[in-house]
């Protein structure tokens, strides 16, 4: 799965407050995600992570009856944190070079944003 997956299904807000909530919390149970959310149903939150386990962004555990749910860290979102990381450290660079020279940085054009960024 690539970076561009990973951002389909990053790209829904409760999911992404799913993911959230697994990394301040560290694993929880879906009915613990769902008090942290709270503006969903269970049930939806169960179809989101589904969603999520599928793409690989978070990882189940079975004890008995019950799952956990942990972040994924290997997962494709990796591929997309990897992608922004890059993307922010190259906007950050060219903002602190013009930061020194006293002049705001020139807008790029989008072929030069994809060249930079390794597209």
């Amino acid at each position: 799965m690539n970076a561009q997956h990973a951002f389909g299904v990053l790209a829904d807000g409760v999911r992404r407050e799913i993911l959230t909530v697994l990394a301040e919390h560290g694993e929880c149970s879906s009915g613990e995600i769902a008090q942290y959310v709270g503006r969903v149903r269970p049930t939806t939150i169960s179809s989101h992570l589904r969603v999520l386990r599928a793409a690989g962004a978070v990882a189940e555990r079975r004890d008995g009856r019950h799952r956990y749910y942990s972040l994924d860290p290997a997962g494709p979102t990796r591929d997309a944190l990897i992608f922004l990381r890059e993307l922010l450290g190259l906007s950050l660079r060219d903002l602190g070079s013009h930061a020194e020279a006293g002049s705001p940085p020139a807008p790029r054009t989008r072929g030069e944003d994809i060249a930079q960024a390794g597209g």
